[in-house]
């Protein structure tokens, strides 16, 4: 009899364990929407009173801003939001670089380079979420479609920035609804509307908050419709980058030629990103011959050479310039050219690229809601580094490689 009990007793024990430790048992993961609106700046919200992001802020949490990583562009900042790394360490270090290796100038716009694996490190968030036994889509996301570690997600698509964007939301509530097994448990979402527009009109002006409030129409479209779908759904909504003025004059607008002027073109290669510049050059007498020249003309600009480059970067790998120059926010690169057309043209256009650390208008958003997201939540400044490990927080994957991103700076925002 005395066994009996002993059995029963250790039967209860067993039970109350489980229960306070609901992490351990075997139920299904929850959901994650990751969606970013490229070039959101932290902001737009309440500078353009969009009113589905502030009721979406107010039943969910929300942070003052998400400092993008070095350099502020789109490419590297989306793959480190998905990798946790930053671009000097993932290896996607900007929009456009060189490559000496493979003798290839990697540029966005090139189809076949876009879709290179060798370009791309670390471990996605839709690999990492199959690795765990689950499954992964992806409507636009960097990265996404290319085949990483000898996997896509389990569904995705090649970005066509035609497709419309309620389209994009249609598709991703038809994941969510698919049976069970089939059932996508992390979906990436990308709309470019409001970089689009900010670029080409600047941050400040009416088409941009028109841009803004149409971004807003599609996250009210998105959560209404995730209102039919019974299932714990965790949405997260991010940026890459913010956006700064840049007025088209004679003075703000910088031609390459005028910064090289007398310097032997066959000693170095040029890549521009508008914000920075990579100068890539095989002798490393020239290399300190030109930065000495491009140090004693630095007007509006900073010149570095590779090795000392501000330690808040973390931009350390190969790919990266022997040089960089990085313009003074508000001041852009452009070619001899196109910067009589822009003057012509009169005006401002929108840029980003800076700094991030000493330019604010970098500063991009994280908004989240759901279940596992704490209502109420407010969080100061972070770095983007930081989503990996949350998403895979959520997810309940605690086993994940080692990443640049800390659980512990969104985990106040995190609920079971």
């Amino acid at each position: 009899m005395r066994k009996y009990f002993e059995l029963i007793l250790f039967v209860c024990v067993l039970g109350f364990v489980a229960f306070a430790n609901p992490d351990e048992q075997d139920t299904p993961p929850p959901y994650v929407i990751l969606i970013s609106f490229d070039g959101f700046r932290h902001d737009y919200v309440e500078k353009f009173d969009a009113p589905n992001f502030k009721e979406f802020i107010s039943k969910g949490a929300a942070a003052e801003s998400m400092t993008p990583s070095f350099p502020s562009k789109t490419f590297p900042n989306h793959y480190t939001i998905v990798t946790g790394l930053y671009p000097g360490n993932h290896g996607l270090v900007d929009n456009n670089f060189y490559d000496k290796p493979l003798d290839a100038r990697y540029s966005m716009g090139n189809r076949e380079l876009v879709e290179n694996p060798a370009f791309y490190g670390g471990l996605p968030l839709w690999q990492l979420v199959q690795e765990h036994g689950m499954k992964s889509a992806s409507y636009f996301w960097v990265g996404s479609e290319v085949k990483i570690k000898n996997r896509f997600p389990d569904y995705y698509h090649k970005y066509d920035g035609s497709v419309a964007n309620e389209d994009r939301i249609t598709e991703t509530i038809k994941w969510l609804n698919l049976p069970a097994e089939e059932r996508p448990n992390f979906i990436s979402l990308y709309f470019s509307l409001v970089d689009s527009q900010g670029h080409a009109t600047g941050p400040d002006s009416p088409k941009t908050g028109e841009a803004v409030l149409e971004a807003d129409r599609l996250l009210g479209l998105l959560m209404n419709a995730l209102k039919q779908v019974d299932l714990p759904v965790n949405v997260i909504l991010t940026s890459d980058h913010g956006m700064k003025t840049v007025p088209n004059t004679d003075e703000t607008l910088v031609a390459y030629q005028d910064i090289f002027e007398g310097i032997d073109k066959e000693s170095y290669r040029f890549v521009s990103n508008g914000a920075h510049g990579h100068l890539y050059i095989e002798d490393e007498t020239k290399q300190a011959e030109i930065f000495e020249v491009l140090k004693s003309r630095a007007d509006h600009f900073r010149v570095y050479r590779k090795g000392n480059f501000p330690k808040e970067w973390h931009y350390d790998h190969d790919r990266i310039g022997d040089i960089l120059f990085t313009m003074e926010p508000g001041y852009y690169i452009t070619s001899r050219d196109r910067k009589g057309r822009q003057i012509s043209y009169g005006g401002v256009t929108g840029q980003h690229g800076f700094d991030p650390y000493v330019t604010p208008e970098m500063g991009a958003i994280f908004y989240a809601q759901g279940p596992n997201i704490k209502a109420g939540a407010r969080l100061g400044a972070f770095e983007n580094v930081n989503v990996y490990p949350f998403v895979a927080h959520i997810l309940g994957i605690r086993d994940y490689p080692k990443v640049d991103g800390d659980l512990s700076t969104l985990l106040p925002a995190y609920q079971r």
